[in-house]
């Protein structure tokens, strides 16, 4: 419990002190929780020179095969690469299958490359709850690129725009209508789309997504005034199309730094940050709260049995807490 201990093995690069310190920032327990802040407060100095990328896209795309892929080349380029993947945690149980070392098992074994599983623990979004305090921790340990591999393509997912610097959304052809399963919102955060599986017979059908998303973001208003998303083909199984995407991410680091959007980016994401904290901490509270813990069942009993409505609960836990 000693927090110059992991600060140190971090700074170090000691993968066994990188995993022990990510998983006392995941613990709940409050005790762990106030050594977990003393070694953030201490890392954050030694962060934020990483790429941070998000990655997310519609059930069966593919992304964990694209990031082996992505990442293989990266560390083979000399990168250091860390893949934050979050895996889906069960509604009921709140367990989730962690399995991402078996599904990138050539990256998992590669000497410059850290794979972290983490669970999404019901947080809205499907990125981790602690994800951004993870992101410090390895860029602390020397990792030069971060890929954030979310759950998948929804309204809630948009939560990994505000803690990357660029923000990939790999798409399928071939099955179907292509704007099919993706919202509007979504693509409107994208810095860049990326057509995966185009290989084989289907090369040809994602070419002619390619064209299809090109035509959508034409009516979309851009984001950045230096940065107009691109809609590349790729494929993870054959690598092709791979360094063009990171020829693009590169690309959109350097004239987002060159006109200052990046660092007004990491400024905003920095606010959020903290507002997302304060969201959380003031749930927590609520919860400990001992006039709350008294009333709380008696409440939900309540409002099942239709003897107050949801509103009106609400008010009184609220006012309960506010004492």
């Amino acid at each position: 419990m000693d927090a110059k201990y992991y600060v140190d093995g971090v700074i170090a690069k000691k993968r066994a002190v990188i995993a022990k310190s990510i998983t006392l920032i995941e613990s709940a327990l409050p005790a762990h929780q106030e050594v977990a802040q003393s070694i953030i407060d201490s890392l954050l100095p030694h962060s934020g020179n990483a790429m941070r990328i998000g990655i997310t896209g519609v059930p069966g795309v593919g992304k964990s095969t694209f990031i082996e892929s992505f990442g293989m080349m990266l560390v083979e380029q000399g990168h250091h690469v860390a893949v934050l993947a979050v895996d889906p945690s069960s509604s009921k149980s709140g367990g989730s299958v962690l399995g991402d070392k078996t599904r990138m098992e050539k990256l998992s074994m590669h000497t410059n490359a850290f794979i972290r599983p983490s669970p999404t623990s019901g947080t809205l979004g499907g990125v981790a709850k602690k994800t951004r305090e993870t992101m410090i921790v390895c860029e602390a340990a020397g990792y030069d690129v971060i890929l954030v591999e979310t759950v998948g393509v929804g309204q809630s997912e948009t939560s990994v725009a505000s803690m990357v610097d660029f923000f990939l959304i790999l798409m399928l052809a071939g099955a179907g209508d292509e704007l099919q399963g993706i919202k509007k919102g979504i693509i409107e955060l994208a810095d860049a789309i990326a057509i995966n599986k185009a290989d084989g017979n289907n090369i040809e059908r994602a070419l002619e997504a390619r064209n299809e998303y090109v035509s959508a973001l034409n009516l979309m208003d851009s984001q950045s005034s230096v940065w107009d998303v691109p809609v590349l083909t790729c494929s993870a199984l054959t690598t092709d199309g791979l360094e063009d995407i990171w020829s693009t991410i590169r690309d959109h680091r350097q004239k987002l730094t060159a006109a200052g959007e990046l660092a007004e980016k990491r400024r905003s994401q920095s606010i959020d940050w903290m507002w997302s904290l304060v969201q959380e901490g003031l749930k927590d509270r609520f919860f400990r709260d001992p006039d709350v813990k008294v009333q709380f069942q008696k409440t939900i009993d309540a409002v099942e049995n239709g003897l107050t409505s949801p509103s009106a609960a609400a008010r009184e836990l609220l006012r309960l807490h506010g004492k």
